[in-house]
């Protein structure tokens, strides 16, 4: 098999200056792609700004016989979020790669939670990841070819009592994501959630010194960045999934149904005698869209026997 590349392909890597982006920063520029290596340079919370990162990965990059140039600006507003687009078009003419990783962290679990808390997560990756994306969707479904990866979190997927606020905002990402693939598939524009485990400043925020050594023992950026340049290729497969990738593992993580039960004018009761058969995940279902979900349900519907027209709604679908 050819080694999978990238030239004349512009990415932009929001957060690159650190971790797991620059991981997928060295590793696109590394296989031909010209990168913009954006990071704002602030702490863990979100405060202050340093162009050292970015600029020194940037230079790395370069070093190496790539293209990069940095970019400063912050994912968090509108404005910057054009900016970083902007940077890629000046230098380079295009942007056909979008990975979405800027990211910070504080621990807070609930009720301890506060507005601000939730508000400063959200500024950054939900409403970042918002901004980023929609300045550079219209040049991607103008070039009809865009990749899009969004960083999701475990946290987002499966919960983590100390991670709240940031748990929301990642799994705010599953929802976005899922929509604008639908959305981008007939100017193959493909977008897909990565959710990384990596010894990072995020881990060195926490409490437990034997989990923080192991981490970094174990578990690289360098790991999670080959998943990520997949999804960011012309050759990826899929669109609107989520993976996992940690210490060497990959996997595919998915949204499913249960057979579940169909009961026509079923009783809470009802409900709770038949519960091992509506968690029972034997049988189970994986849609693709709230269409895929209307349609399980009007299937049911007609083999109890009821009059159900052949239909989709666009805008479900």
């Amino acid at each position: 098999m050819s080694e999978m590349r990238f030239d004349d392909r512009v990415a932009i890597v929001t957060g690159g200056g650190r971790g797991i982006g620059r991981a997928e920063a060295l590793l696109l520029g590394a296989r031909g792609a010209a990168v913009v290596v954006n990071d704002l340079g602030g702490s863990i919370l979100g405060a202050g700004a340093e162009p050292g990162p970015a600029t020194e990965v940037a230079q790395e990059i370069v070093a190496a016989g790539g293209r990069a140039v940095p970019c400063t600006a912050s994912i968090a507003t509108p404005e910057g979020a054009e900016e970083i687009v902007q940077t890629a078009l000046e230098h380079f003419g295009r942007v056909d790669i979008v990975v979405n990783n800027a990211g910070i962290l504080d621990l807070t679990t609930f009720p301890d939670t506060t507005v601000e808390d939730l508000q400063r997560q959200l500024d950054v990756h939900l409403r970042g990841y918002f901004n980023v994306t929609r300045a550079a969707w219209p040049h991607l479904v103008r070039h009809r070819y865009g990749r899009i990866v969004m960083t999701t979190s475990s946290a987002g997927v499966y919960g983590m009592p100390k991670q709240v606020a940031y748990g929301a905002a990642k799994a705010g990402l599953i929802g976005l994501a899922r929509c604008l693939a639908r959305i981008g598939e007939p100017a193959d524009v493909r977008v897909n959630l990565l959710a990384p485990g990596a010894y990072t400043r995020m881990v060195d925020t926490m409490d437990d010194a034997e989990f923080k050594a192991f981490s970094e023992a174990t578990r690289s950026p360098d790991a999670v960045a080959p998943i990520a340049a997949v999804l960011a290729h012309e050759s990826c497969p899929v669109t609107g999934e989520i993976f996992t990738a940690s210490s060497g593992r990959v996997a595919r993580v998915f949204l499913g149904e249960t057979e579940g039960i169909f009961q026509s004018g079923h009783t809470p009761d009802d409900l709770l005698d038949r519960w091992d058969e509506i968690m029972d995940t034997e049988d189970f279902v994986i849609p693709r869209s709230a269409g895929d979900n209307l349609q399980i349900v009007l299937a049911a519907l007609r083999e109890a026997g009821f009059a159900v027209p052949d239909f989709t709604l666009a805008e479900i679908d």
